[in-house]
């Protein structure tokens, strides 16, 4: 057995059975090895100082205290490594499902502190039963049309997103902004009213450039964790925080978050299942595609299924202990990447350090510049760019090329839900096109070639004369089958001799519904008509059976449905005493 890379925790064979199966930190324990763990520590003290503000500022967006966006940070990071088979990714609150909370919790809490953070972890609660019930179900299967162009355009969209949207705080000032377009207005506003500060940029642009410089020079150092260490003690020792007026990220809330089944009696179920059911669908659609592309930069699978319950305990989890919905990060994430992170104890050691600093150490990251925080988030989106695939996109592919950009522009501009969406969407309908107007050949004999072969690319193929020997290279269906039979005869009407038979080449024939049954049934007729015999050659069984269940099979004949195009050419030579020379195979 070939032994996998260096960079690939576990070997792609490795299929779980037991209770590894649904506690993949199981696995991830038996296979560890030593040198992982300085790389998830490192990884994982990197992210405490980026899960700490992002924690914060999406709980207040979201209309909850600041502490409760770290509460519902650690225990579902601990939750998500126990029972999430990624090997990288960070769960917490997200941008993507703030608006959701906050149009239900707001309303329904009338301004009452308590109630709403009550709400909020009911909503988390019931978004994390169905997950589980989605994932047990096997839901996980809609994967499957996250394609290669959409995950690239995904992730452009998200680097792109993640870049413009640190610039204002790199640059030392923030911007109100909900999407990109705003954030740029708002930054290049801010820089023109003189809102720059010079030291925090000089501090963001030090940080950037230590980290990029120690990645390509000595990339068995940490440059995250030495740009923010540094950072911060820089900020320290010469107050900048009041010399220069930077953003830090201050002193944070002390306390633990403590096991509460929340009550909000009387319930309004309808409405808070119908904001669940939102809260689940999105977060999942924007953890399958993160999950999927890093599984795959990482070179490792997933388990789809196991992803929804993972997602769906993580978040239980969060409800019984005071916190709310959470997500996967597409900008933490690729900051655990960037800082060395292997396996999900990453996860665990960022949980361990948040809940030490917020019990024991409050005031160790107040002088934390902000602008240092954005460097790393801006390092972080540079290494997920995909420019490479996506060139290869273009000179290989121009349509899945056009998919990726498409992809891209809708996770930049509306949104990454819209943007996967929209280029899905699209992907189906080329998908639909492409069904419904396939491939299709006549096929003729060539000599010294074994085979039929299509006579517009081979035109010294030979026809045999009274025969129609015709291929469809997909399966028959309501949007198809009046398009199949209109082709066939055409090329009856196209054929160098008087047509006896047409021989259907069935084989790329995969599926055959009703509709495309009475069609081929009508032009069974139409070619009884004008004496023309239809036949079937090289017919799959299930297909054939769906035949035998529509009572075509039947009508048509069976003596009409031959194993191979060979045996129905000698039948029909023989009934029809056709002289044919063929070349002497």
């Amino acid at each position: 057995m070939t032994k996998p890379p260096p960079n690939i925790p576990f070997p792609l064979a490795a299929h779980p059975h037991g209770l590894a199966r649904w506690m993949p930190i199981i696995a991830v324990l038996r296979n560890y090895q030593l040198p992982w763990l300085i790389q998830d520590v490192v990884a994982g003290l990197v992210l405490t100082a980026i899960l700490i503000p992002a924690g914060m500022g999406y709980s207040e967006a979201a209309g909850l205290p600041a502490i409760y966006g770290l509460y519902a940070t650690i225990v579902p990071l601990i939750a998500y490594a126990i029972f999430g088979p990624s090997r990288i990714l960070v769960l917490g609150p997200d941008s993507a499902l703030i608006p959701l909370i906050s149009a239900t919790v707001l309303p329904m809490s009338n301004g009452d502190p308590v109630r709403a953070i009550a709400i909020a972890g009911v909503l988390a609660i019931f978004s994390g039963i169905i997950c589980i019930v989605a994932g047990l179900a096997r839901f996980g299967f809609i994967t499957e049309l996250l394609s290669k162009p959409i995950r690239y355009g995904y992730l452009n969209g998200i680097a792109v997103t993640i870049l413009i949207g640190q610039l204002p705080k790199i640059f030392g000032f923030s911007v109100a902004g909900n999407t990109i377009w705003e954030d740029l207005i708002g930054f290049g506003q801010g820089v023109q009213d003189g809102k720059t500060n010079t030291t925090a940029l000089a501090i963001g642009l030090s940080c950037l450039l230590v980290i990029l410089v120690l990645k390509k020079l000595a990339p068995k150092i940490s440059g995250v964790l030495v740009a923010v260490v540094a950072a911060t003690i820089v900020s320290s020792l010469f107050d900048l925080a009041q010399r220069s007026g930077i953003s830090v990220v201050g002193v944070l809330p002390q306390g633990l978050p403590t096991f509460q089944v929340p009550n909000i009696a009387p319930i309004k179920f309808n409405t808070l299942f119908s904001s669940a059911l939102a809260i689940a669908l999105v977060s999942y659609a924007d953890l399958s595609v993160l999950s999927r592309t890093f599984a795959i930069r990482g070179g490792y699978k997933v388990d789809r299924n196991q992803e929804l319950i993972a997602l769906g305990i993580a978040n239980i989890a969060a409800g019984l202990f005071q916190g709310f919905s959470v997500s996967s990060s597409a900008s933490r994430t690729p900051v655990a990447e960037a800082a060395g992170s292997k396996t999900q104890i990453t996860g665990v050691v960022g949980a361990i350090c948040l809940a030490i600093v917020l019990w024991f150490a409050p005031m160790l990251l107040r002088d934390l510049p902000q602008a240092a925080l954005s460097a790393v988030v801006i390092s972080a989106g540079l290494g997920i760019f995909e420019i490479r695939g996506t060139l290869r996109l273009y000179h290989l592919r121009r349509f899945e090329f056009f998919l990726s950009i498409v992809c891209f522009c809708g996770v930049a501009v509306l949104g990454v839900i819209q943007g996967i969406f929209s280029a899905v969407v699209l992907a189906l309908i080329a998908f639909v096109w492409s069904a419904w107007r396939p491939h299709y050949a006549v096929l003729g004999r060539i000599d010294g070639i074994k085979g039929y072969h299509d006579v517009s690319r081979h035109p010294e193929a030979r026809q045999i004369p009274g025969l129609v020997i015709f291929r469809w290279d997909a399966p028959l269906f309501f949007a198809n089958a009046e398009t199949f039979c209109e082709h066939v005869l055409q090329a009856v009407m196209n054929a160098p001799t008087t047509t006896k038979w047409v021989l259907v080449a069935a084989e790329p024939v995969t599926d055959i519904d009703l509709t495309a049954a009475d069609a081929i049934a009508e032009l069974d007729k139409t070619l009884c008509k004008a004496h023309i015999e239809l036949c079937f050659a090289e017919m799959k069984g299930p297909t054939k059976d769906r035949l035998k269940r529509y009572g075509l099979f039947t009508k048509i004949g069976k003596d009409d449905f031959f194993p191979t195009i060979g045996q129905a050419v000698d039948m029909y030579l023989e009934v029809n005493k056709v002289e044919w020379h063929d070349w002497d195979e």
